[in-house]
C-alpha cells in the first residue's frame, strides 16, 4: 500500500501536468482529440489521486506505524473514527485531501459538462488540472504522506488529542469542500476571461457550484466554532485566530458575489466586479490554507511550520497576476453599458451591501496580517487580538444586517416614496418598538440596542415579503395561504430561500449578540460540599475522581446545580491525559438551554488527597441561537439548490 500510494501520487502529477497541456493545446489548435484527452487525463488523475488516498487511509487503519504520517498522527487504541480522522489530521493527509476533493469535483464537471460549453471546457480543464498538479507536488517536495521510518514503532503518537472531536472529525472535509468547490467557478472565470465568452453562459454553469462551496464553507465555519467552544475550555466559540479568519474572508468574498451576481443576471451590470468577487474568493482559499502551514502567524488551528510557505506564496502570486492580467486584457469587453438609475433602487442596496462585505473583509484581513507587517517593518510582531476586530468590524456588520433588510424592501431600477412608505411603515414600526424596549429594560449599550432592533427589522422584513408573496398569490390563484405560501417558495427558490438564510444570519446575530454582552463568568476554588453562587445557579461540589479509561488518565470533578433547594442537574467537567502528549485537554460540562448555556471548566486541582479543586464558570446567555441559527442558514441554502422548474428554460431563477 505504500507503494501503491507513492506511485500513484507520482503518476496522478504526470497525467495531470499532461492534461494541462493537452487542454491548452487542443484549445488553441481547435483539435478535439487533445481536448478529448485532456478530458481523459482529468478523470485518470481523479482515480490515481482517490487511489493514493484509499492507501493512506488504510495504512492508517490497520496501524502501519513504518509510514511517518501514521506513527505521528495514530496509535493503536485511537479510536476508529479518529484513525480514519487522521487522514486530514496533519499537514500531509491535509493536502492530500485537498487534492482528493479537488479531484472529485472536477471530475464531477467534466462529465456533467462532457456535451456543454465546448469552447471553455478545455480552459476549465487545464485550470482544475494545474492546481490538482500543485497540490499533489506539495506532497512529494514538501510532506510526503508515503515516507516511511528507519524503524517501526510499536505504537504511534497519536493525533493531537484536541482534534478527537466530532465536529473536528467533520470540520476539516465540509470546510474544504467549501475550499475546494471554488476552484470550478474560478476555473469557469478564467475560461470565460480566455475565450471571450463573457455572456452569461459561465454564470450560469458555475451558479450551483458557487452556492454549493458556500454552503460548505458556512458548514465549515459553524462546525469549527463549535468545536472552539466544547474543546478549547474558554467560555467562547471565535477569538479571531488567523486560521479562523482565514476561513471567515473568502465566505464575505463569496457572499457579496452570490448577492451582485443577482444584478448582473437581471441587469447586466458589474461584471468587472463579479468576475474580481470569483477571482477574490479563490485566491483568499489558497491564502487561508497558506496561512494554515506557512508558519508565519500563530494558531491553535495551524499545523507546524513547514518549508511550503514559498511555494504557496508563488502559486498564489502566479494565480494573481494570471487572473488580474485577463481581466485587464478583458476589461473593454466587461464593461456594461447599463448604469445604476438611482440611488434609492435595489442594485444600489445590493451595491452597497458588497462594499460592507469587502471592507469587512478587508479589515479581518488586514488584523490578521498586521503581526506580520509589523514584524517585517520594525522587527517586533505586534498581535491584534479581539478588541482591535470587535472594535472595527462590529460598525461594518451592524451596517450589513441593516441592508440585509433594507434590500428586499426597495424596487428594482428606481423606487418611488409612496412605495418605500408602503415597504417599510411594519419593519420600520418593528425596528422602532425592538430599539426602545431595548433602552428601557436597560439591555447593554447602543450597539446592542442595534444589533437586537435591526434583528428585529429584518425579521419583520422577511415576514413581509412572505406575507405579501402568499397573500397575493392566494387571492390571484384561489389556493389556501399556507399552500400559497409553499407554492409561493416552490416558484422562486433562489429569493425565498435568500430571506431564510437571512433569517439563519439574524439568529446567529441575536446569539453573539446575547452571549458577548451578556456574559457572566465566576472563578471558585472549592472543598466537597462547598457551592458557589452563578447566573442563579447555586453550584455544589461533590467529589474529584482520578481513573482510567480507554489508554487515557482521567480527572474527573461531580457538580450539581441547585435552584433554591431543588437539584437540577449533574455536570462533570474533566481533564483527560493522554499518552504521548505533554499537555491534558479539557472536558467541558455544558448545561444548554434556549436562554442561556451554563459552562464549567475544571481549571485545577491539588494532588495532596485534599480533593480541592479549582472551577471556571460562564452563563453564556443566547448563544444556542448562534448553533439554531446556522442550521435555519443551511436550510435556506438547500432551498435555493433545489432547481427552479418554472425558471428551467431560461436557465436564471428570478431574485
Amino acid at each position: 500500500m505504500i507503494l501503491l500510494g507513492q506511485y500513484a501520487l507520482i503518476a496522478a502529477l504526470g497525467v495531470s501536468v499532461y492534461g494541462f497541456g493537452a487542454a491548452i493545446l487542443g484549445a488553441r489548435r481547435s483539435q478535439p482529440g487533445l481536448v478529448a484527452s485532456a478530458r481523459n487525463a482529468v478523470y485518470v488523475t481523479g482515480a490515481l489521486v482517490t487511489t493514493a488516498t484509499a492507501s493512506l487511509l488504510w495504512l492508517l487503519v490497520n496501524d502501519r506505524f513504518e509510514v511517518r504520517y501514521v506513527a505521528q498522527n495514530s496509535r493503536i487504541e485511537q479510536p476508529l473514527p479518529y484513525k480514519i480522522s487522521a487522514l486530514w489530521g496533519g499537514m500531509a493527509g491535509s493536502l492530500l485531501l485537498w487534492a482528493v476533493v479537488l479531484a472529485g469535483f472536477m471530475v464531477v464537471t467534466a462529465w456533467i459538462n462532457r456535451d456543454r460549453h465546448p469552447e471553455l471546457m478545455p480552459w476549465v480543464h487545464a485550470v482544475c488540472l494545474i492546481t490538482t498538479a500543485f497540490f499533489v507536488a506539495l506532497q512529494l517536495l514538501a510532506a510526503n504522506p508515503f515516507e516511511t521510518l528507519p524503524f517501526t514503532p510499536v505504537d504511534g503518537q497519536g493525533m493531537n488529542p484536541l482534534l478527537q472531536n466530532p465536529a473536528m472529525a467533520i470540520h476539516p472535509p465540509t470546510l474544504y469542500l467549501g475550499y475546494v468547490g471554488f476552484t470550478i467557478p474560478f476555473a469557469f472565470a478564467i475560461a470565460a476571461l480566455v475565450t471571450g465568452k463573457l455572456d452569461t453562459s459561465w454564470l450560469t454553469a458555475i451558479r450551483r457550484w458557487t452556492i454549493v462551496a458556500w454552503f460548505f464553507l458556512s458548514i465549515g465555519i459553524t462546525l469549527g466554532a463549535q468545536w472552539a467552544y466544547v474543546e478549547l475550555g474558554w467560555g467562547g466559540y471565535w477569538g479571531w485566530d488567523p486560521v479562523e479568519n482565514a476561513s471567515f474572508m473568502p465566505w464575505l468574498i463569496a457572499t457579496a458575489y452570490l448577492h451582485s451576481v443577482i444584478i448582473e443576471e437581471k441587469k447586466g451590470m458589474l461584471r468587472v466586479w463579479n468576475m474580481l468577487m470569483i477571482i477574490g474568493t479563490f485566491a483568499l482559499c489558497i491564502f487561508g490554507t497558506f496561512l494554515t502551514r506557512s508558519g508565519i502567524v500563530s494558531s491553535v488551528h495551524a499545523f507546524t511550520t513547514s518549508t511550503m510557505g514559498p511555494l504557496f506564496a508563488g502559486f498564489l502570486a502566479i494565480t494573481l497576476a494570471t487572473s488580474l492580467g485577463l481581466v485587464a486584457w478583458r476589461l473593454p469587453e466587461l464593461r456594461s453599458k447599463n448604469r445604476l438609475e438611482s440611488v434609492l433602487s435595489r442594485e444600489s442596496s445590493f451595491l452597497f451591501n458588497n462594499l460592507v462585505l469587502v471592507v469587512a473583509c478587508f479589515a479581518v484581513l488586514w488584523g490578521t496580517m498586521f503581526p506580520v507587517f509589523s514584524e517585517a517593518i520594525n522587527g517586533v510582531k505586534i498581535t491584534v487580538g479581539p478588541p482591535f476586530f470587535n472594535r472595527v468590524n462590529i460598525p461594518i456588520f451592524l451596517a450589513l444586517l441593516a441592508l440585509t433588510g433594507i434590500g428586499p424592501l426597495i424596487a428594482w431600477r428606481r423606487a418611488s416614496w409612496p412605495s418605500l412608505r408602503r415597504a417599510f411603515i411594519w419593519p420600520g414600526v418593528t425596528f422602532v418598538l425592538a430599539f426602545a424596549a431595548c433602552v428601557v429594560l436597560g439591555l447593554g449599550g447602543p450597539y446592542t440596542w442595534m444589533s437586537l432592533s435591526l434583528s428585529a427589522f429584518v425579521v419583520a422584513t422577511v415576514v413581509q415579503e412572505f406575507w405579501r408573496g402568499a397573500r397575493g398569490r392566494a387571492a390571484s390563484s384561489g389556493e389556501s395561504l399556507g399552500l400559497a405560501l409553499v407554492n409561493l417558495t416552490r416558484r422562486n427558490k433562489r429569493r425565498y430561500g435568500g430571506y431564510v438564510i437571512h433569517v439563519g444570519i439574524v439568529l446567529m446575530a441575536i446569539g453573539i449578540t446575547g452571549s458577548g454582552v451578556f456574559q457572566r463568568e465566576a472563578e471558585a476554588t472549592l472543598r466537597p460540599g462547598e457551592t458557589v453562587d452563578i447566573g442563579g445557579y447555586r453550584m455544589q461540589f461533590e467529589k474529584l475522581d482520578i481513573f482510567a479509561a480507554r489508554g487515557v488518565d482521567v480527572v474527573s470533578a461531580s457538580l450539581v446545580a441547585f435552584d433554591g433547594d431543588r437539584a437540577r442537574f449533574r455536570m462533570v467537567p474533566q481533564r483527560h491525559f493522554h499518552p504521548r502528549q505533554d499537555n491534558p485537554t479539557t472536558e467541558v460540562a455544558i448545561w444548554s438551554g434556549l436562554q442561556h448555556d451554563l459552562y464549567v471548566v475544571l481549571a485545577g486541582w491539588n494532588n495532596d488527597g485534599s480533593n480541592v479543586a479549582t472551577f471556571k464558570m460562564y452563563i453564556n446567555p443566547l448563544v444556542k441561537w448562534i448553533w439554531i441559527g446556522g442550521f435555519v442558514l443551511l436550510l435556506g441554502t438547500v432551498i435555493c439548490l433545489i432547481p427552479d422548474r418554472v425558471l428551467a428554460d431560461s436557465g436564471i431563477a428570478n431574485y
